[in-house]
This record gives C-alpha cells, sequence and structure tokens, in this order.
C-alpha cells in the first residue's frame, strides 16, 4: 500500500444488514448488484460470517455455504471479507482446534480471501489456531483489536496487543470499535501510535451508533490509516457503519482520495434503497435503528445489546428498570475485569445485570455464563476480577488458567458421527457443529423438499 490512497471495505453484503435488519438481507438481494459492486475497486467486501451463518438457515432458508459459493462466482475481481469469533468461530463456545482448523480451510476453498478473527477478551490465545489456520490455508489474516475503554484499556495496551498479534503473523491489524466507542480525536491519535509501531496496514471497523462514526473515520484517514469499513447509504449509520458514498466525497481531491466513483456509488445504492425498503416492510428493519443513542458513550452498551436488554425486560414485566440495569452493566462489567462487550461478553454481562436488578439483590441469581467468565472458560479477562463475587459464583472451583481450547478434546469426528444422516459434505458437518438444532432442521428439509401436492395438502387440513 505504498500510495497515500484510503482503501475501503464494503459491509452492505454483511454488517450493514446485519446491525440494522436482523441480517436479514437474502442473496437473491445481492445478486443483482453484484457487477457494480465487483467493479468498484473495494480492497474488499464483506459479506459472510458473523451473525449470517445461523441466520441463513434459521430464518432464510438458506445455505450458507451456497450464498458464499454465489458470491464468490458474482464477484471474482473483489476480495471477500468474513468475520471470524477466534476459538468461537460462528458460534457461542470454544470448539477444538480440529474444528477450527477445518472450519478455516472450508471457508478459504469456497471463496474467502480475507478473514476478519478477534476475540471477545482480546485472549490472543484464543486467536492462536485460527490464525495459523488461515495463514495454512492462504487468506489474509487480519487480526482484529477490540476496542474499549476501561481503567485497564489504553493506547498502550492497545499497541502492545496490535504487536503481539503481528508476530503471530496477522497481515492486517483492525481496530474493531463496534460500539463506537473510539472517539474521533482518541481515533487519530491511536491510529497514529498503531503506525509508528507495527508495519502492516491498519483497519479501522466502527459504526454510527453514537453519531461519531464519519468523523472518527476521517480523523483515522488523517493519522494514515490504510483501509476503513463503510456501508453503502440504503443501509448506513445508526447502528451499521459510515456511509461510504459521504467518506468518498469528503476525501475526493486530497491526498487521501478513495478513488471510487460516485457515480457508480450511487448506481448501487439505487438496487440496495429496493432492498432495504422490502425490509422495512417486511418488519426486518425499524427506524429506530437509525437514531443516535450516547447512552452508549455512557453505558458502554452497543445498539444490538439495547434492543436486547429491552425485550428481557419485557419478558419479566419489568420495561420501568431499563435504566436500572443501564447503570448495573458497568458495574457488572468491573465485578468480571472489565471485558470488552461484544458477542458473547456483552450477552453475558447484560443478562446478568437484569437478574441483579430484577432479582433485588446483586448475584442472588448467577447465571452459568457469568460463572464461566468468572471461572476463566473464555479466556482470560483484561482486569482483576472482583473474588467476593468470583467465590459466590464458582465457590473452591479452579480458575482456568490455561489456554481453554486445551482442555477439549478433537471433535469433528463426533460431530460428523452425530450428522452422519443428514451430512452430504464437509461444510454439512461444519454447520451441524455450529448450530446441531438449527442445521439439522434445515438438513432434513433440504434432503427432503416438500412436493408441490404436500403444501396442497398441508393448506387443506390448515383451513
Amino acid at each position: 500500500m505504498a500510495n497515500n490512497k484510503l482503501y475501503i471495505t464494503d459491509t452492505i453484503l454483511r454488517d450493514a444488514h446485519q446491525s440494522q435488519a436482523a441480517t436479514r438481507m437474502r442473496v437473491e438481494d445481492m445478486l443483482p448488484a453484484c457487477e457494480i459492486l465487483d467493479n468498484m475497486g473495494y480492497w474488499s467486501l464483506e459479506c459472510w460470517g458473523g451473525a449470517t451463518f445461523d441466520s441463513c438457515m434459521r430464518f432464510l432458508n438458506e445455505d450458507p455455504w451456497e450464498r458464499l459459493r454465489k458470491l464468490k462466482a458474482a464477484l471474482p475481481k473483489t476480495r471477500l471479507q468474513m468475520l471470524f469469533r477466534g476459538q468461537n468461530i460462528l458460534g457461542y463456545k470454544h470448539y477444538a482446534d480440529d474444528v477450527v482448523d477445518a472450519f478455516c480451510r472450508k471457508s478459504i476453498e469456497n471463496g474467502i480471501d480475507v478473514v476478519r478473527v478477534f476475540d471477545a477478551l482480546n485472549d490472543v490465545r484464543n486467536l492462536e489456531q485460527a490464525m495459523k489456520s488461515i495463514k495454512k490455508y492462504g487468506a489474509i489474516c487480519e487480526a482484529a483489536i477490540s476496542y474499549t475503554t476501561s481503567p485497564v484499556h489504553n493506547d498502550e495496551y492497545f499497541v502492545k496487543l496490535a504487536k503481539t498479534l503481528e508476530q503471530m503473523g496477522a497481515d492486517v491489524i483492525c481496530i474493531k470499535d463496534m460500539a463506537n466507542l473510539l472517539l474521533p480525536m482518541d481515533a487519530y491519535k491511536l491510529v497514529k501510535k498503531l503506525k509508528a509501531n507495527v508495519s502492516c496496514p491498519i483497519h479501522l471497523h466502527t459504526h454510527n451508533t453514537t453519531g461519531t462514526g464519519d468523523m472518527v473515520n476521517l480523523m483515522a484517514a488523517q493519522a494514515g490509516v490504510d483501509i476503513v469499513d463503510t456501508a453503502l447509504s440504503p443501509l448506513a449509520n445508526g447502528t451499521a457503519q459510515p456511509s461510504t458514498e459521504a467518506l468518498v466525497a469528503t476525501l475526493k481531491g486530497t491526498d487521501r482520495d478513495t478513488e471510487l466513483d460516485l457515480t457508480m456509488l450511487s448506481k448501487a445504492a439505487e438496487h440496495f434503497r429496493g432492498v432495504a425498503n422490502k425490509l422495512k416492510s417486511e418488519g426486518s428493519l425499524d427506524p429506530k435503528v437509525l437514531n443516535v443513542d450516547t447512552n452508549t458513550l455512557l453505558y458502554q452498551v452497543p445498539g444490538g445489546m439495547l434492543s436486547n436488554l429491552l425485550s428481557q425486560l419485557k419478558q419479566a414485566n419489568a420495561e420501568d428498570k431499563y435504566y436500572e440495569v443501564l447503570a448495573e452493566i458497568p458495574r457488572v462489567r468491573r465485578d468480571c475485569g472489565y471485558p470488552p462487550l461484544v458477542t458473547p461478553t456483552s450477552q453475558i454481562v447484560g443478562t446478568q445485570a437484569v437478574f441483579n436488578i430484577i432479582g433485588g439483590e446483586r448475584y442472588k441469581m448467577i447465571t452459568k455464563e457469568t460463572k464461566g467468565l468468572l471461572r476463566g472458560e473464555y479466556g482470560q479477562v483484561p482486569g482483576e476480577v472482583n473474588e467476593e463475587v468470583r467465590r459466590k459464583a464458582i465457590g473452591d472451583a479452579d480458575v482456568v488458567t490455561c489456554r481453554p481450547a486445551d482442555l477439549l478434546e478433537p471433535e469433528l469426528e463426533k460431530y460428523a458421527e452425530e450428522a452422519k444422516d443428514l451430512a452430504k459434505c464437509e461444510e454439512d458437518v461444519l454447520s451441524y457443529a455450529l448450530f446441531p438444532q438449527v442445521a439439522s432442521k434445515f438438513l432434513a428439509e433440504r434432503n427432503n423438499p416438500k412436493k408441490p401436492e404436500d403444501e396442497v395438502r398441508t393448506l387443506y387440513v390448515e383451513y
């Protein structure tokens, strides 16, 4: 990246609709725009991983692997990028190394060129296997720093982490600011320090939840960041990324010109405007996600976590406790050693805060996941844990101090055996390994599609 051009990764095919429309965009909504996107000159297109894998099977009756192959065929000139949760892969627990390795191999074989890999706790031991496998199978390894603020998180912490990731083989370092907590002037300082201390390109990912995202990208560009994430305007801003067109227009004619064509971007945006309208009419896209919410800065709660909290409180008939829960979240986070709030730690801390407030006594009831976090099952937390709370949670049980995956036996063969009646290929086994119930239902229906007469019979019975 010798020239001074700012490179763009567009998230329209993954994080934009994950953040705004609960990951409900279908592959047929993507394919008509692929020719334009492929000729745009993006550094990459983020199109897979994150929550797309689960959503494809659970809600859209789509095979996530087939989606990837279709996108690869339609985007031959552009790098395809995915988001990968280290030892969690795309699920919600740690998997054994053989599953992580196989998932990396099949993702890359099916068309992924860039794997952005992160760990919710920034525990590099949870990234070791994924990073090794990404390199082994020939993709670009983009290792991410989960950005947050706390008494233990500062620029020195992030620089040290970036240096470690570079030594581990990262080709690119990503600043992953999932809750839009990185403020513009802080972004400038952090990028400057990273550029001075590591030699690989720096890629910035932020959102616009608190309304500062465009300024964060601009200040990072001024500081010399190499690549930034943006989203085409129909699904940009709010809980998604800042808009691609706005940044391209801002930098036009400057020494950080993106060299992207606004007319072509506008053409692509026209297509996705129709898709966004369809998602609105289906009820997947709630206009509330576009509101600026500075509560994120006060409570460190990412946008997706706020909606989750509200639904938990609704179910418990305790919506009036919303602000009490918001105030409790930072306290629970402190007790747990200041984990960054991103999947799965955001759900763990948020749910525990709800229980603490609704139960009327802090830690009267402790969730299995909170116990796991305090015991070290998810890895090393960044700060000191409240020992009193830990003892209340796990009693005299030993704390896990090794790499958590070292405690797991190889398990790919076990999953292959369990899925043998459903799986037609290794990809099916991996889908089952990550989401056994969801994949079992999806694969059974795929293998035995209903005949039209079955549909008629079902309708007749129902009416």
